[in-house]
């Protein structure tokens, strides 16, 4: 059976807070959830994809 994410493993996956991942979630910036029943899951490889294209070009540590 395929691992997913709740809301809050999300956020602690992504070190941000649940109401931001809420936000994100409505502001259409995070990958496609799942909704089942009234929970919303994430794929944790769609999160990984979708963090990698977050990475600033300009960065470097």
């Amino acid at each position: 059976m395929r691992e997913l994410l709740t809301v809050e493993e999300t956020a602690e996956r992504l070190r941000v807070s649940v109401p931001t991942v809420r936000w994100l979630r409505q502001e259409g910036k995070l990958p496609k959830a799942y909704k089942v029943g009234p929970r919303v899951l994430w794929d944790p490889q769609d999160l990984d994809a979708w963090l990698e294209g977050q990475r600033d070009p300009d960065w470097s540590p």
